[in-house]
């Protein structure tokens, strides 16, 4: 087996070393602001109180937190986004367990691989050591590779700790998924961020203390914030601002990270986003809401959300006219031209002008009078077509163009409104075993 795919951690000392608890001193090559690795993995926790964040599941007393503690870990899956900390629980887990610990990524690894870890669990389980499987990015495994798991795990042969950055529900098989425990990582808050900033700027066997940057007011704030929960992206964008402070300071000068030398290194914002993934629907979701609750500014913020973070625009706009229709209705019948009009608008200007048409609907959507009358009629409607028989046509509905279809009955009865100047409430025009239904109700 690959060393290089399964780096194992047979000892709490070995997993301190993997975490970042060797200590080579400032000069060595995994440590110090001279080390080959990034900041962001020089700085990892080696302790559950180093960890940032996440104090719904680690501070004393919690559930994983004791797990973790009484060596007591079972199969679970680490869901949140990047950043977060996944990586660095497992890795804990490796520090404080005395069982046989195996590290995967789901991007490199396949079938082939799981079946070695399982052979190599069974000789260590002969040797009285349990075996634990780290598979970073488990939702990356298709559903073969997953199912491949499934009776090793189920057997106890191993457990599994899976870390992913998308929603379980959707991307981790359910059998896999019912026999093991999901625990939630959240972003983290902007003063644990500024906590790890301040960590990192004093330590001086794995941080930057040894470069003892002058600091403008403000930077660290402003880091923080650009890192949008992300201790990882927060670290690096330390270090990347760092060096060129260093590297703009004249011979013998303290270097000094102003806002200025932040800008260059920050660059761009990259907003968590995914086109494909749970944020794509959430986001979708909260823009629809919001402007079903006539809220306009909301409504603005999550389009600017979506736009910014490169979502297809005419996806949006095929949104709208949707909720011009489910959501307006009738209550404003020109909705759904406005809507119309403004896909056509975009596609004939495109970015970025076209911002602002979307923009426009929204407002106009979240502004318009709503009504769901029509989204609830059809859906009685479509109830009754999925769930009954195919009823008849009523005779007196049907036409007649044949002499033959006369004599059988065809329009017999049928009783023409426009000659009668108004609707012929009497006259049936459902199946007859459906002719008491009431589906449009007004608003």
């Amino acid at each position: 087996m690959s060393d290089s795919l399964f780096p194992e951690m047979d000892s709490p000392q070995d997993a301190a070393a993997a975490s970042g608890g060797g200590s080579k001193g400032p000069a060595g090559a995994a440590s110090g602001p001279k080390g080959s690795s990034p900041l962001a993995d020089r700085m990892r926790p080696r302790s559950l109180e180093e960890v940032a964040g996440q104090q719904h599941l680690l501070e004393e007393g919690k559930v994983l937190r004791r797990l973790i503690e009484e060596d007591q870990v079972s199969s679970m899956i680490l869901w949140g986004p990047p950043g977060v900390g996944k990586t660095t629980l497992a890795r804990l887990v490796a520090r404080h367990s005395r069982s046989h610990f195996v590290s995967l990524s789901a991007v490199l690894s396949g079938v082939k691989d799981i079946k070695q870890v399982v052979e190599q669990s069974r000789r260590m389980a002969a040797a009285g050591r349990p075996t634990v499987l780290f598979i970073d990015e488990l939702h990356r495994f298709n559903k073969a590779q997953q199912d491949a798991l499934l009776p090793h795990v189920e057997s106890g042969a191993l457990t599994l700790i899976g870390a992913t950055t998308e929603n379980p529900s959707f991307e981790v098989i359910a059998p896999l998924l019912s026999r093991s425990r999901v625990f939630v990582l959240h972003p983290l808050e902007e003063e644990d961020i500024l906590s790890l900033l301040r960590r990192a700027l004093e330590d001086r066997e794995r941080g930057l203390g040894d470069w003892e940057l002058d600091l403008e007011d403000g930077v660290l704030e402003r880091i923080a914030a650009f890192a949008d929960g992300d201790a990882r992206q927060a670290l690096n964008s330390l270090e990347v601002a760092s060096r060129l402070a260093r590297a703009s300071a004249s011979e013998g000068q303290t270097a000094r990270l102003t806002a200025k030398v932040l800008s260059e290194a920050l660059q761009s914002r990259h907003l968590r986003y995914d086109k494909a993934g749970e944020e794509h629907y959430n986001i979708i979701s909260a823009l629809h809401k919001s402007m079903r609750n006539s809220d306009i500014g909301a409504s603005l913020y999550w389009l600017s959300r979506m736009l910014e973070a490169g979502e297809d625009p005419r996806y949006i706009l095929r949104r709208m006219i949707r909720f011009a229709s489910e959501d307006v209705g009738l209550a404003d019948p020109d909705a759904l031209g406005r809507a119309v009009d403004a896909l056509r608008a975009y596609d004939f200007v495109g970015l970025p002008e076209g911002k602002l048409f979307l923009a426009q609907t929204a407002v106009y959507l979240a502004r318009a009078p709503k009504s769901n009358a029509v989204y609830k009629a059809y859906g009685k409607v479509e109830k009754d077509v999925r769930q009954t028989r195919s009823e008849p046509v009523p005779l007196h509905l049907r036409n007649a163009p044949t002499k033959l279809m006369k004599d059988l009955g065809y329009g017999k009865g049928y009783r023409y409104a426009h000659d009668e100047g108004r609707p012929v409430e009497e006259m049936n025009c459902l199946p007859d075993k459906l002719k008491d239904r009431r589906y449009w109700e007004e608003d």
